[in-house]
């Protein structure tokens, strides 16, 4: 179902739910259809040992302007169903890993879209069609599960395929949300207009994104949910080009679980224009060389450096895969980084020393109730991020078996916390940067203080590295030569190497809110850390376009 606003629309109201006090149609529906599937196949020669639907209402309210004008503005609905039917039993099911096999966690799907109106029938008939195809498919990958595992060597890690979890019951509270459409597009079109001021800007938008997502969770060990999970963003972006063709792309997020707690225009038009400023120096700016050495990265681009090197790396599910590295398996109780720094997934906490996290969630995909999970301890590892796939030595979840809908769970981040027992001031942390930078005889050490994202490689056929791609960097020089602005170069590295170079931390917090994919598609997750100064780090030039700028100014 969608819906195109033109702007002669005064005023909508977009009122996502309603009251909660009591279970819901769609509720009620997944319900008896589980339990009458449960109770009926009962006689198969194998009969299902676990089912679960988990429905997802998805509300999207949408609006883009470009150099001034409106470029979309659309309201969506979607509702997916997501069946986790289980042949066998907890200890050896149908989702078992066949060996040799190209499969990856998260790939299995076996989703239906709902009907949208809250009708029973309906609903209940397109849950039963799904559950019978999703029946049979989990019969025929058991008996190859089966056979995979009679034909294959020994498995490294003999855990079981799912866990045992205590049945939680929910019904959220009723949660209205209210947009003012005309007001939005108009203040969306007067920062958007800041970009059209520069002929050099080749592209300028503002997006702000409304998701309204309620979650309807049952399953046959009792257990049922019912919340919804609000979300509005404000995406700012600009992008101009160099005399070499390299690309510069900026930009600014900003995330609330209200429109209220999102920034007022003023502070907006000042950030916008601080982007175009940047953007304008970063055309002059001069490419960096390949470079190894002492740095200084920001708050939140360590935060995204811990996402993206240490995150993936203790996520449960992938110390099972045969194919991958399991960076951390047997590290337990082993010291990974320095004594002063804890490392934590919280999704239990929803600020964060006044800021907003968008890893925040009450349960997860799974129907395992939000837990705060301390990974890394004085230094020290100590928990990988579990979903309902246990491994050897964590035979349970921790409420971080996640999803997008229409995938498979799998264990994913929340709330990624760095925390330093030892800080100093912020400011200090220079001071600390150039005494190093003068003890390893460097003219210059750099300073990360923005980053747009970044990959790493954990499979077993390829080198273990990351890639970090900032995109606001800076040459600090020793001999008191002012901060200079660089462009063109990717942070690069293998975490335990990386790791064992932080050597300070400040007294500040950085956070990133952003969207993770992976396996199980696109979550909803935040990377908070202090800035780090770190001894020996590693860069190299990014990959830029070879087309020149445009041949004709803008008009």
């Amino acid at each position: 179902m969608k819906f195109k606003i033109i702007q002669t629309i005064i005023l909508i109201h977009i009122i996502a739910f309603s009251s909660f006090a009591q279970e819901s149609i769609i509720l009620k529906s997944a319900r008896t259809e589980l339990n009458r599937t449960m109770s009926e196949l009962k006689s198969q020669p194998i009969p299902p040992y676990f089912l679960s639907y988990s429905i997802t209402d998805i509300h999207t309210f949408r609006i883009t302007s470009s150099f001034g004008k409106l470029v979309t503005a659309d309201s969506n609905k979607n509702r997916v169903l997501d069946i986790d039917l289980r042949v066998g039993d907890y200890k050896f099911d149908n989702t078992h890993i066949i060996r040799g096999a190209s499969f990856s966690f998260g790939s299995s799907r076996n989703s239906v879209d709902l009907p949208l109106e809250d009708d029973e029938f309906a609903i209940r008939a397109a849950i039963w069609s799904g559950t019978d195809r999703s029946y049979k498919k989990a019969i025929e990958t058991y008996e190859k599960a089966l056979t995979n595992k009679a034909v294959k060597v020994q498995e490294e890690d003999t855990s079981a395929d799912f866990s045992r979890e205590k049945p939680q019951k929910f019904i959220g509270s009723e949660v209205k949300l209210k947009i003012n459409t005309s007001e939005w597009i108009n203040r969306l079109n007067r920062i958007s207009a800041l970009f059209a001021e520069h002929g050099w800007i080749y592209s300028g938008m503002v997006n702000l994104n409304v998701e309204v997502t309620t979650k309807y969770y049952v399953n046959s060990e009792g257990s049922f949910l019912q919340f919804s999970e609000p979300s509005y963003r404000i995406f700012i972006s600009g992008r101009t080009k160099a005399d070499d063709g390299m690309n510069l792309p900026l930009f600014k997020s900003y995330f609330s679980f209200s429109s209220e707690g999102l920034p007022n225009e003023d502070i907006l038009i000042n950030d916008t224009r601080k982007m175009i400023e940047t953007l304008g120096k970063l055309r002059t700016a001069p490419t960096m060389q390949t470079y190894s050495g002492p740095a200084i990265l920001s708050g939140e681009a360590s935060g995204v450096f811990f996402h993206e090197i240490f995150g993936h790396r203790v996520e449960g599910h992938r110390q099972k895969d045969p194919n991958s590295s399991q960076t951390f398996k047997g590290f337990e109780n082993k010291s990974i980084l320095p004594d002063f720094i804890d490392v934590l997934f919280d999704p239990t906490i929803n600020k964060l020393r006044g800021v907003e996290l968008s890893g925040h969630y009450l349960y997860d995909d799974e129907g395992v109730k939000a837990e705060k999970v301390v990974s890394v301890e004085n230094g020290v590892f100590k928990n990988f991020i579990m979903s309902r796939s246990p491994i050897e030595n964590f035979p349970s979840s921790n409420g971080h078996g996640r999803k997008q809908a229409g995938y498979s769970a799998v264990s994913r981040q929340s709330n990624l916390i760095v925390d330093a027992k030892k800080t100093v001031k912020v400011e200090d942390l220079r001071k600390l940067l150039i005494e190093e930078c003068k003890k390893q005889d460097k003219e210059f050490g750099l300073y990360f203080e923005k980053v747009q994202g970044g990959f790493t490689f954990t499979g077993r056929t390829i080198p273990n590295a990351f890639n970090v791609q900032p995109i606001l960097v800076y040459k600090i020089y020793t001999d008191g030569r002012p901060d200079e602005l660089v462009r063109g170069v990717d942070l690069i590295g293998t975490p335990l190497t990386t790791f064992s170079k932080i050597i300070a931390a400040g007294d500040d917090l950085g956070v990133f809110n952003g969207i993770c994919g992976a396996e199980s598609g696109g979550v909803p997750v935040s990377a908070c850390s202090p800035s780090l100064l770190v001894s020996m780090i590693e860069v190299q030039k990014k990959t830029k376009s070879q087309a020149k700028p445009p041949l004709l100014p803008s008009p």
